[in-house]
């Protein structure tokens, strides 16, 4: 069973899957923090200075104590967090896109296939018409 085991694991696909997984997380961070760090303040400052982080909708609000601290926590639909998601992934598919893209412009295209002439049939066909005449 580890023969099999390390057989498997050793395959070029699972190697090259690895590879792949990893690089994605590693590019998912990149282009969150290239959401969150720089295109949000950009945008958010067209929008009047607004933060999308921080857009939300209080169901119910905090309850305070006398003292200051918070007895209850607010509840909210924090949908700021959701916009700056559906950005990310807008970027993320455009990033993809245009990979696949210039992969595939990478690519050769196949050869045309060489003009079919007439076969070998249609050759004796026409030697039996003109005979025929």
């Amino acid at each position: 069973m580890f023969k099999e085991f390390k057989k498997f694991i050793m395959t070029g696909n699972v190697i090259d899957l690895a590879v792949a997984v990893i690089l994605a997380g590693a590019m998912g961070m990149v282009i969150n923090g290239f959401v969150i760090d720089i295109m949000m303040p950009v945008i958010g400052n067209f929008a009047g200075g607004v933060d999308f982080a921080d857009l939300k909708h209080v169901l119910s609000p905090a309850t305070i104590g006398a003292d200051g601290e918070i007895i209850k926590p607010e509840n909210a639909v924090m949908y700021g967090k959701w916009v700056n998601s559906i950005i990310n992934l807008i970027i993320v598919g455009l990033v993809l896109f245009m990979i696949v893209k210039a992969y595939n412009k990478t690519k050769t295209p196949p050869e045309p296939k060489a003009p079919a002439g007439p076969s070998e049939l249609d050759i004796l066909k026409e030697i039996r018409d003109s005979l025929k005449k």
